[in-house]
């Protein structure tokens, strides 16, 4: 099963745990990310996730983020099929950013788009390409196969 994990799910972890979702969400980001390094996931990277880590202001978790570049399977790069697809998904009111990473998840065959921001969730919740939904979400697919 191959997945795209955005940038804002990479990053909960440094997120202030100690709301309840948060600190929910960056344990599933955890063990999803053990799924990956075990080989049971497949994990799809591109530009986009270099991009945006190298704007974080925090060193310490670009680094710690950008050692999952290794564990890509894939890592998409610019091109015109990625940025079509992003075209259309900025028409249903997604930033220019947030579609970009959808597009390269699509452009990697990625089954699930994982992530943390309630505006992409929103309206995404009904995009037929990529399956997108919370880490939490998939926590309950991955039961569900067992």
């Amino acid at each position: 099963m191959r997945i795209y994990l955005d940038n804002c799910t990479f990053n909960r972890p440094f997120d202030d745990q100690t709301q309840i979702r948060i600190r929910l969400e960056a344990e599933a980001k955890l063990y999803i990310q053990e799924r990956i390094e075990d080989g049971s996931l497949k994990l799809i990277w591109s530009y986009i996730l270099d991009f945006e880590n190298k704007q974080n202001p925090f060193e310490e978790r670009q680094d710690a983020i950008r050692k999952w570049k290794k564990f890509g399977e894939l890592d998409i790069e610019e091109k015109e099929s990625v940025l079509n697809r992003t075209h259309g998904l900025t028409e249903i009111g997604l930033k220019a950013k947030d579609a970009l990473h959808i597009a390269c998840a699509i452009e990697g065959k990625a089954n699930y788009f994982l992530t943390t921001d309630d505006e992409i969730l929103k309206k995404c919740s009904t995009y037929k390409e990529v399956s997108v939904i919370s880490p939490l979400e998939f926590l309950k697919i991955l039961e569900e196969q067992k």
